[in-house]
């Protein structure tokens, strides 16, 4: 039974499910994957080897758990939390000192393509629009349940960013709670548009684009921009020039134009990093927090290719250690 226990003295939560254990390990020790179309369950034809699917994109006349789909949308078969929970401060295991929840949530997977070598910047950019529209279309579904709190949707791509399955896809996980790290930045937006009555990640792009030092690209609709203070080497974002709290609420014409920013973008550290696993993060407004946080939060899309691990200097503090500058990554990428 998954489980969410609170740290007292970090005040972060953990999720603690061990089911999660039981998932086959599809690489070698080399870290090379092991998987083939025959065995792959994200692959058609193995469909059976996936719980039913929630939705899928396919030709018109075919059957639901059967081939002939091009995306496909399914139960985590180990989800890190179970939908059927129900939300509860479990006080019995816990007594008066701790803070923990039964493991209610949901845990989905986005299988982006049929394709099962290609990376998801190498598909089409249709396609790539269709994985942006189903983050979208996921979150407005989850929002639905109001025991839902907060929804992360990622991609972890390569067994060093965390992938087991090599085959392209990204994950959908919806909390019963606020994690610490995201109510620390919308405090911290929120503080500065108080003082100032300005958006900070606004006002932050407007530095960014007028200075150029860190600015990878910009056209009408996004900027793709080195943080100031990059936790990783060659970390990225990719921020809306059109203010807004939601991922969700974008517009079509918009994810297109995403689909081809995302797709350029790690071209260009593709050809720096050599095919690099990496990690993607989309930070969007909580839910039920929509309105409350519409003028001063910005939701944004990080990239955060896998060059180097946390050494003990990372896990004591908190802070990074990073050797490549933004200024230089970005003089790197556009060269």
């Amino acid at each position: 039974m998954p489980e969410l226990r609170k740290d007292p003295l970090s005040n972060t939560w953990v999720i603690l499910s061990p089911d999660r254990s039981r998932r086959p390990q599809f690489y070698k020790p080399s870290g090379e994957y092991s998987l083939t179309v025959e065995n792959c369950p994200f692959c058609p034809g193995n469909e059976y080897m996936t719980p039913p699917e929630i939705t899928a994109i396919r030709t018109p006349g075919t059957l639901e758990n059967q081939p002939g789909w091009f995306q496909r949308i399914i139960p985590n078969k180990y989800p890190a939390l179970i939908r059927d929970e129900t939300p509860g401060i479990q006080n019995e295991i816990a007594g008066e000192f701790y803070e923990n929840y039964k493991g209610m949530g949901a845990h989905e997977v986005i299988i982006e393509s049929t394709d099962h070598t290609r990376r998801m910047e190498e598909l089409e950019l249709e396609i790539i629009s269709n994985v942006f529209c189903a983050y979208k279309t996921r979150i407005f579904e989850l929002k639905k349940d109001s025991r839902f709190r907060y929804i992360q949707v990622f991609k972890n791509h390569g067994t060093r960013a965390g992938a087991t399955i090599s085959h392209t896809h990204s994950q959908v996980l919806a909390l019963p709670v606020i994690p610490g790290h995201i109510l620390d930045r919308l405090n911290h937006a929120q503080s500065y548009f108080k003082k100032n009555n300005k958006c900070l990640t606004c006002e932050m792009i407007k530095v960014e684009t007028t200075e150029s030092k860190r600015l990878l690209f910009k056209d009408n609709r996004f900027v793709v921009l080195a943080p100031y203070a990059p936790r990783y080497a060659f970390e990225l974002a990719i921020y809306p020039l059109h203010h807004g709290p939601s991922f969700e609420e974008i517009e079509d014409e918009a994810i297109n134009a995403l689909a081809s920013v995302f797709k350029q973008t790690m071209e260009q550290l593709n050809k720096m990093l050599k095919y690099p696993a990496y990690n993607l993060v989309l930070h969007t407004a909580p839910t039920g927090m929509e309105k409350q946080s519409a003028e001063f939060f910005h939701w944004n899309l990080e990239i955060v290719p896998i060059t180097s691990g946390l050494g003990g200097f990372e896990i004591g503090t908190q802070a990074y250690i990073n050797s490549v500058t933004p200024e230089e990554s970005v003089k790197i990428l556009k060269n």
